[in-house]
């Protein structure tokens, strides 16, 4: 194992280099994306052990993405809703720091919307679009190794 070094401050990546795709599309208008794995699992305890562990159940997926009003983005998404279908997307996120020199992407697949901004504003604000849901599948394209490891 090799002995951990200081991080430069040029290798903290900042948030300016990260980009989002809805379906394939890039959206420059990103204002920030998130997605976690959250583990399910139930509590286990053992005889004579006074610490309570835990048995994984199962995996969920979330997502939340913030974008600037450009376009009215979830129209058909919302249309389908309407219809009765259940219409589910690919969203992809991709942070890079060219003062870093690496890129991590992660595909999130079998992903669906919890609610649809229909209309949002501020007066006198611009104008940002807040959308979250679930996932079932991800994947990392790239990753930014450590080097200790």
């Amino acid at each position: 194992m090799s002995e951990r070094t200081k991080p430069t401050p040029g290798k903290v990546i900042s948030g300016t280099h990260g980009y989002f795709w809805w379906n394939g599309s890039i959206c420059y208008e990103v204002t920030s994306f998130e997605a976690k794995v959250k583990i399910n699992g139930e509590t286990i305890n053992f005889s004579g052990d006074m610490w309570e562990d835990r048995k994984i159940m199962g995996l969920s997926g979330t997502f939340t993405v913030k974008l600037k009003k450009v376009y009215s983005r979830a129209k058909s998404y919302a249309d389908d809703l309407k219809s009765g279908k259940d219409p589910r997307l690919t969203f992809m996120g991709s942070l890079a720091d060219p003062d870093n020199g690496g890129t991590e992407t992660v595909t999130l697949t079998n992903c669906w919307l919890d609610e649809i901004p229909l209309m949002t504003f501020e007066n006198g604000k611009i104008v940002e679009e807040e959308y979250s849901g679930g996932f079932t599948g991800y994947s990392y394209s790239s990753t930014i190794s450590d080097p200790c490891v």
